[in-house]
């Protein structure tokens, strides 16, 4: 049993982490001061190819699973870019999956080239205000009309809004008190986000300026049938398609930003002085750094663990436990790497120099998006150990 990364992984993490070179704290720092998409860092990436990473290869991908898209993922975050770079090239990874998966030969033609190249930015619309987490009582509905569908609601949470030019919303087509189950009666489309008949509201928050969130209102948008992927009323199954990696890639990220955060404040405990000897000779400052140290490798192994089962197609209970089980550890293995990082520094830890109050900042979003800590622990709870569901 070997779980070390192959050759062409390593060869993988090592050609981002150069690419990553180029774009240096005083970048990140810059876009977390005054927001603005890092369009230069996007560029980059789709040049190099690592959009398309887990694409098909006929579509100008190059048709790896999602343990290579993860390498990539923790490469970026580990580099220093954190949430703000990882976020910036997330979706153009995973969101489309569902499309890869379920979209006809004419739409993998037409959606997935443009978004490889980086020429196109996709939105994932799926969360709303007023539901959360229980995405089966969505409200956003798709009305036929003609030969396509007309699109009202509205969608929270919705990244990369400001800039994209497609969005893959799910929708509900069948009212829930008419479908067979809440689950039933929701259709999903790959669309263009015209904004005559979408406003796009950002929210302003505590980290990753440079990738923006949204409220998106939805008034009358005209959505062609050809833009529809699957069949009707099936969405909801769908999108459980692109769950599983997107916790998969969101634990790398939240691995290589907690490395991130771990590296300087070694770094800064064996440079900084007081009485006469570096902060890092004291065992109060020493521990916690090794313990940080090891809870990261244990969650890059649970990250792993994951990525593979999911490429190895196994049976979807076992893909989903260990995906979302790797997503709550690296999460909050990454929240204890920076929490450390910051104490470490003492006060300079609150110095925005050092950059490792923005890596504390950026690393909520992995306890909170996609889903909840408290969701992952009953579903570990009901899936896995057969406890009585308790929601």
């Amino acid at each position: 049993m070997n779980f070390a990364l192959t050759v062409d992984q390593l060869e993988i993490r090592e050609a981002v982490t150069r690419l990553c070179e180029r774009f240096g704290d005083d970048y990140w720092l810059a876009k977390d001061d005054g927001g603005g998409f890092p369009h230069e860092f996007h560029r980059a990436m789709a040049e190099a190819g690592w959009l398309g990473v887990a694409m098909p290869e006929e579509f100008g991908g190059s048709g790896l699973g999602i343990t290579e898209a993860a390498v990539v993922m923790q490469a970026v975050a580990q580099s220093g870019a954190g949430f703000s770079g990882a976020s910036a090239v997330h979706m153009n990874i995973f969101g489309l999956h569902p499309v890869v998966v379920f979209g006809t030969e004419e739409q993998k033609a037409r959606f997935l080239p443009p978004l490889i190249a980086g020429t196109e930015k996709a939105c994932f619309a799926v969360t709303e205000p007023d539901v959360g987490l229980d995405t089966t009582r969505l409200k956003t509905r798709a009305v036929r009309a003609g030969n396509g569908y007309r699109v009202s609601g509205r969608k929270i949470w919705t990244s990369t809004g400001q800039v994209a030019q497609k969005m893959l919303i799910l929708t509900r087509t069948t009212p829930i008190e008419e479908a067979a189950r809440p689950s039933h009666g929701m259709t999903l489309f790959y669309t263009d986000l015209d904004r005559s008949k979408v406003e796009v509201r950002e929210i302003h928050k505590m980290g990753r300026a440079a990738v923006d969130s949204n409220m998106v209102f939805i008034d009358g948008l005209k959505v062609p049938a050809e833009d529809r992927i699957g069949e009707e009323g099936k969405g909801f199954q769908y999108i459980l398609h692109g769950m599983n990696p997107e916790r998969i890639l969101i634990a790398a990220e939240a691995v290589g930003l907690g490395r991130a955060a771990l590296a300087r404040a070694a770094r800064y405990a064996g440079e900084r002085v007081v009485f006469g000897r570096p902060i890092g000779q004291n065992q109060g400052i020493q521990h916690p750094l090794a313990e940080r140290w090891i809870d990261l490798e244990a969650a890059e192994l649970m990250v792993l663990r994951a990525a593979a089962a999911y490429d190895a197609g196994e049976d979807a209970g076992t893909v989903g436990a260990y995906a979302n089980a790797a997503k709550y550890f690296a999460a909050e293995a990454g929240h204890r790497a920076c929490e450390t990082a910051v104490l470490t520094h003492g006060g300079m830890g609150y110095a925005r120099e050092f950059q490792v109050e923005r890596f504390f900042r950026e690393i909520q979003i992995a306890r909170i998006a996609p889903i909840s800590s408290q969701l992952i622990l009953s579903h570990i709870a009901e899936r896995v150990l057969r406890l009585p569901k308790s929601y």
